[in-house]
C-alpha cells in the first residue's frame, strides 16, 4: 500500500497557529526586588576596609586615652580636693618643733578638720635629697614644719582663710596652702589632653566618612548602566541602595572589628607599660568596667556612620541619575 504525501496545510492551519502563539505567555520581566538582584555586588574595592580599620584603631586609641587621663584627673582631685599643707617656718630648729606642734594643737580642735599629721624631720629630709642631696641633712637649709591637714569638705578659699585666721594668733608666719593647688597646672595640662583627644576622634570620624562617601560613588559610577537598566525593570531607589548597603555593612563590619582588635591591643601595650612605673598616681588613670564599654561602642558607632553615609551618597546620586 502506497503512503500518499500529507496534504498542505491550508489559510485556517496558518491562523490557528498564529493564535496559539498570541496566547501562550509572554516571558516576565523583573521587577522590583528581583530586578534589584541583577545588579552585581558592588564591593567596595581596594584599601577601603583597611582603611577604616586603621581608623577605628586610632579611634579607640584617642578614646581610651582621653578616658584614661580623665580618670587619672579625678582620682586626683578626689585626693587632694580635701587636702591642706600648713607650713611654720623658722630657720631655729627648737622654736620651729615648738611652733609646729602649737599649730597641730590648733588645727586639732578646729570644725571640719578631719585628720592632722606632723611630718618628722626624717622624712621632710628624705623628701628632699634627692634635690638637695647632702645639704638636706646638714642643717644649713633650714627645713619648715610641715602638717598635712584633711578637711570634711573641699578646701575653697573660705576654708583656707579661716584655717590662717585660727593660725595667726598662736603661729605667726604660717603658710596655710590647699594641695590641690600644686597639682592645677597637671589638671589643666590633662584637660588640654582630653580635648585633643575629643578632636582627634572628630577628624576621625570626618575621615571615615568621607572614605566610605568617596568609595561609594566610585561603586556606583561603576554600575550606574546597570543601575539604570533595573530602574526601568522595575526596581525602586530603595532596593537599588540595599544592594550597595549591604557590601558597605560587610567591609565596615570587617574593617571596624580589625581596627578594634589592633586598638584593644596597642591600650593593652601602653597599659602595661604604665603600670611597671608603679605609680599611685599612674595608677589612678586605669579603665574601668564603663570606659570598656564606652570602647566596645565604638566599632559600632563606626558602621552605623559608614552605612549612614553610603546611603546618603546612593541616594544622592540615584537623585542625580533619574
Amino acid at each position: 500500500m502506497s503512503t500518499l504525501p500529507p496534504l498542505p496545510a491550508g489559510p485556517d492551519a496558518d491562523e490557528t497557529e498564529d493564535d496559539a502563539a498570541l496566547a501562550a505567555p509572554l516571558p516576565q520581566r523583573p521587577l522590583g526586588r528581583a530586578a534589584a538582584r541583577l545588579l552585581p555586588p558592588a564591593r567596595l574595592t581596594g584599601p577601603i576596609p583597611w582603611v577604616i580599620a586603621i581608623l577605628i584603631a586610632l579611634v579607640v586609641i584617642a578614646a581610651a586615652g582621653g578616658l584614661a587621663f580623665a580618670n587619672l584627673s579625678a582620682s586626683a582631685n578626689a585626693g587632694l580636693s580635701r587636702a591642706v599643707s600648713v607650713q611654720v617656718i623658722e630657720p631655729n630648729p627648737d622654736l620651729r618643733a615648738a611652733r609646729g606642734q602649737a599649730a597641730v594643737d590648733v588645727l586639732t580642735g578646729l570644725e571640719g578638720v578631719t585628720a592632722v599629721r606632723l611630718l618628722p624631720e626624717a622624712e621632710l629630709v628624705a623628701m628632699l635629697e634627692p634635690w638637695l642631696g647632702e645639704g638636706a641633712s646638714s642643717g644649713d637649709v633650714p627645713i619648715p614644719a610641715l602638717i598635712d591637714v584633711e578637711l570634711s569638705s573641699e578646701a575653697g578659699a573660705d576654708e583656707i582663710a579661716r584655717i590662717e585666721a585660727a593660725l595667726a594668733a598662736k603661729v605667726p608666719g604660717a603658710r596655710v596652702d590647699a594641695q590641690g593647688d600644686f597639682l592645677k597646672p597637671v589638671a589643666d595640662a590633662l584637660a588640654a589632653v582630653q580635648w585633643m583627644a575629643l578632636a582627634l576622634i572628630v577628624l576621625v570620624a570626618l575621615a571615615t566618612a568621607a572614605a566610605v562617601w568617596l568609595a561609594a560613588r566610585n561603586a556606583f559610577a561603576g554600575a550606574r548602566e546597570t543601575v539604570e537598566i533595573m530602574h526601568l525593570l522595575g526596581a525602586s531607589e530603595r532596593q537599588v541602595s540595599a544592594v550597595f548597603l549591604r557590601d558597605v555593612l560587610r567591609e565596615a563590619v570587617f574593617g571596624a572589628l580589625l581596627g578594634t582588635g589592633l586598638g584593644v591591643a596597642a591600650v593593652w601595650l601602653l597599659g602595661r607599660q604604665f603600670a611597671a612605673l608603679g605609680s599611685a598616681m599612674v595608677s589612678g588613670g586605669g579603665l574601668t568596667l564603663g570606659d570598656w564599654l564606652v570602647i566596645a561602642a565604638i566599632p559600632l558607632a563606626g558602621v552605623l556612620l559608614a552605612l549612614l553615609t553610603a546611603r546618603i551618597t546612593i541616594a544622592l546620586a540615584l537623585r542625580d541619575m533619574l
